[in-house]
């Protein structure tokens, strides 16, 4: 046991001298940008930026407060943080503050009563984010891709279709990564977003523009998307709450990059928002016909439950490892289930989820059932045009003439890497712990699982930790809903929080647990608070 942990800790250290080594060469060599140190975002004047959106729709339906009112505070917050976080890419400000005027008088109006308004129009009034790989008719859908500089959507994505036809009305697109294949949002086309309790710090990816202007208060709901934890880490990161629903359910269809190979297995639509509140009303409303799959009409009893906890993925060298204040923080949401609800929460141990980046990376290059891989990702960089050569766009970058992203080089480099025939070893780990989780779950299990190793990192820090999501890219893999909670700020000030997984289609369950977790350790925390 002594000599493995030695062994443990000078992989460690080891990792750590390499990762200086190689920030600093990286610091040398790209473009510096303006200093954010020391700036804060202003703090919340608005009381009505303090209401769940559930609350604001129902305001509105009883002329409590004119949806105008309620557009106008958030196109005012956002225009007071954005330069900050450059978080939103392009708004649609005029169009919302006319559509609102259309829905107050669509509410003076309306002879039927509130009832029929809110069974018709749930979210009537209310404004919403979106991810801007999303397509939003008449939005741009670039995906932070320069060769799309211009594209703009001509039709809607189902799941901004659906929310638009339950009355929300979008303010605005939201930056992400390059293509939505990386942990930081940061892109050649729209710079890089910044996290809203630390400007220094990243917001997460892909859809960390939706967690950064969530997080900072500039939206009260918005539209992510997920294939190895981008709801879940800019939720995490932003301390707001996120739904990652079971595959299959809610629509993958006209977002970019589009799903290939066996993607649409492991992608997951979902919504973002900092009250819990809004998770089952914003999943049931994107699920559409479908959300009869999910059982959000069922009651649930969390001391009926049956609760499990792990600690740590058991020590994968690559990643670091989890931190004492993660650690301590899932620690005390233990002993809060076990003192509140007397329930008993046991520690489970999975050897498999050591390999939890090698499952990831081996199940999202098999082929579809046509025995078609997934477009390569050097093809996406060069669209429309020929796909691009990874060394030398690598040349080009460090010479400052290259129009991607370092990050999205380097995962164009990996790709070069991939063996055409998966690991037996690796398949087969997999499948066991499938099985595994699966039978442990059941349907009335509960797991709490750590989102990530650390608190939200410094800018391109990710590029020489980049294995720290697989936290959460396995549960994608999975296949299981997980819910990201955030469970209030750390000792630097920057949010906590950790996943909650149910077993398949058990989605009710993790949702039910944000209520409780919310109303247990405060939920989302003002970050321009004192």
């Amino acid at each position: 046991m002594g000599a493995r942990s030695t062994r443990r800790a000078t992989q460690v250290w080891l990792f750590k001298a390499v990762f200086g080594v190689l920030f600093t060469l990286f610091r040398l060599l790209s473009p510096r940008r303006p200093v954010m140190s020391g700036k804060k975002l202003p703090p919340i004047s608005n009381p009505l930026l303090f209401v769940s959106a559930t609350q604001l729709a129902k305001k509105i339906r009883r002329k409590e407060v004119s949806s105008v009112e309620v557009v106008r505070a958030y196109i005012d917050r956002i225009q007071e943080v954005n330069p900050f976080v450059n978080a939103v890419t392009k708004d649609r400000f005029d169009a919302a503050l006319q559509e609102a005027t259309q829905v107050d008088k669509l509410i003076e109006e309306e002879t039927g009563g509130e009832e029929v308004l809110e069974d018709r129009l749930p979210l009537l009034g209310v404004p919403l984010s979106v991810k801007e790989s999303f397509a939003f008719q008449g939005m741009p859908y670039t995906s932070g891709v320069v060769s799309r500089r211009g594209v703009v959507a001509t039709v809607d994505a189902p799941v901004v279709a659906l929310l638009k036809r339950a009355g929300a009305i979008p303010i605005g697109v939201t930056n992400t990564s390059e293509l939505c294949m990386w942990f930081e949002s940061h892109n050649h086309l729209h710079g890089i977003t910044n996290n809203p309790y630390d400007l220094e710090r990243i917001p997460g990816g892909s859809s960390g523009g939706e967690g950064s202007i969530l997080g900072a208060a500039g939206s009260v709901i918005g539209v992510g998307s997920d294939i190895g934890g981008s709801i879940r880490m800019p939720c995490f990161f932003n301390g707001i709450f996120g739904h990652k629903p079971t595959p299959g359910v809610v629509s993958w269809e006209n977002q970019y990059p589009p799903c290939t190979g066996r993607h649409e297995e492991y992608i997951s639509n979902g919504p973002m928002c900092r009250y819990a509140e809004d998770l089952l009303p914003m999943l049931e409303i994107m699920a559409g016909p479908k959300a009869h799959m999910f059982s959000l009409d069922r009651k649930v009893d969390l001391k009926k439950l049956r609760f499990f906890t792990i600690p740590h993925d058991g020590g994968f060298p690559l990643s670091y490892p989890v931190s004492k204040e993660l650690m301590d923080i899932q620690r005390k949401v233990v002993e809060r289930l076990e003192a509140d609800l007397g329930v008993q929460v046991q520690e489970v141990c999975f050897p498999e989820l050591r390999y939890s980046f090698q499952i990831w990376n081996t199940y999202m290059g098999l082929p579809d059932k046509e025995g078609k891989p997934p477009q390569a990702f050097a093809e996406l960089m060069g669209e429309p045009g020929r796909p691009v050569w990874p060394m030398w766009e690598l040349l080009k970058w460090m010479m400052g003439k290259s129009e991607h992203t370092m990050a999205a080089i380097g995962l164009s480099l990996l790709e070069m890497t991939h063996v055409s025939k998966p690991s037996p070893f690796i398949i087969q780990q997999k499948e066991k712990l499938q099985k595994e989780v699966d039978k442990l779950l059941g349907t009335d299990g509960v797991l709490l699982y750590p989102s990530h190793p650390r608190v939200a990192p410094k800018h391109h820090h990710p590029l020489f930790r980049p294995f720290d999501f697989t936290y959460t890219a396995i549960i994608n893999i999975l296949g299981l809903p997980v819910t990201q909670c955030p469970l209030g700020l750390g000792e630097e000030g920057l949010p906590l929080g950790l996943q909650v997984v149910a077993g398949k289609l058990q989605d009710h369950l993790t949702l039910e647990m944000a209520l409780y977790l919310e109303k247990t350790f405060g939920g989302w925390r003002d970050p321009g608070a004192n």
